[in-house]
């Protein structure tokens, strides 16, 4: 029961967060009602890839496939939408990007900085080194995983926007 509490506020803050940062951006009123449920949908995947009870996937690995059915996602309702699947793919991309890893990587950059002694310091360039590289391949499999629909489904993606261009003409 407390899994299912947490799923569903996981998708919850998820949502609340896409729908502020696609704020900043200004898009149509409607893109908000679909960059809060990509990104509820997302962060829900990538939430059960790494909590579920059997395999238990690392955050890299679960971030890249939950990127991709984000993705996936954003580009069949672009059609939909009549949006290019962007306006609201990256917003509902953010609130999975890795701000904690991101901290803890100057963190360690900082100690080591102030390290007075050599395992004080190695021990600051591990946690550098381990958050850091934690971060980039989290950020490289959200591009990848969420650009990567965009280009397999190229047709669907690029017409999302022709369609409706051209009934104007």
């Amino acid at each position: 029961m407390i899994m299912i509490i947490d799923f569903f506020q996981d998708a919850l803050f998820a949502s609340i967060a896409a729908i502020g940062f696609a704020s900043i951006s200004n898009p149509p009123r409607k893109a908000y009602r679909y960059c809060a449920l990509i990104a509820a949908v997302g962060h829900s995947i990538r939430f059960l890839l790494m909590l579920s009870g059997g395999v238990e996937m690392h955050i890299v690995a679960a971030t890249a496939l939950a990127s991709f059915v984000t993705g996936m996602v954003a580009v069949l309702f672009s059609t939909r939408a009549k949006m290019p699947a962007e306006t609201f793919l990256f917003p509902s991309l953010l609130p999975m990007i890795p701000g904690i890893y991101a901290y803890k990587t100057f963190g360690g950059l900082v100690m080591c900085l102030y390290g007075s002694n050599e395992a004080e310091f190695l021990h600051a360039l591990y946690l550098f080194a381990d958050n850091g590289l934690t971060c980039l391949f989290i950020l490289l499999g959200l591009v990848i995983g969420a650009n990567s629909p965009i280009f397999l489904l190229k047709k669907i993606s690029f017409r999302a926007t022709r369609r409706s261009f051209h009934r104007k003409l």
